[in-house]
């Protein structure tokens, strides 16, 4: 596969791979997988697929997300925005359902 950008955002697209080295940026468990056989980091690059672009924090809303800066934004594979995504949104149901679970004090 090419190096080509997608559609939309080329000029978006174009500045994450760059500072991402055309590389999946995923590392050390954010997808649930230390990636230590591969150096702490995911493996899939351009060359083998194609890359999305999203924030680091993946519980952004649709309109949130598209107002993160292009310095804030990373490269990602497939197999590791999914992954990532879903253990972001479980810790944040979990974190959510602990304080909603924790007495109100008013002192």
């Amino acid at each position: 596969m090419s190096k080509r950008p997608p559609l939309g955002a080329t000029a978006v697209w174009e500045a994450v791979m760059k500072a991402a080295g055309h590389q999946c940026q995923c590392t050390g468990g954010l997808c649930g997988s230390k990636h230590s056989d591969t150096g702490l980091r995911c493996l899939h690059t351009t060359a083998h697929g194609r890359l999305l672009v999203a924030p680091a924090d993946l519980t952004l809303s649709t309109i949130a997300a598209a107002a993160v800066p292009v310095e804030e934004l990373r490269a990602w594979c497939d197999s590791c925005h999914a992954k990532a995504r879903n253990r972001q949104l479980a810790a944040a149901r979990d974190l959510a359902r602990r304080t909603a679970d924790e007495p109100l004090s008013l002192f």
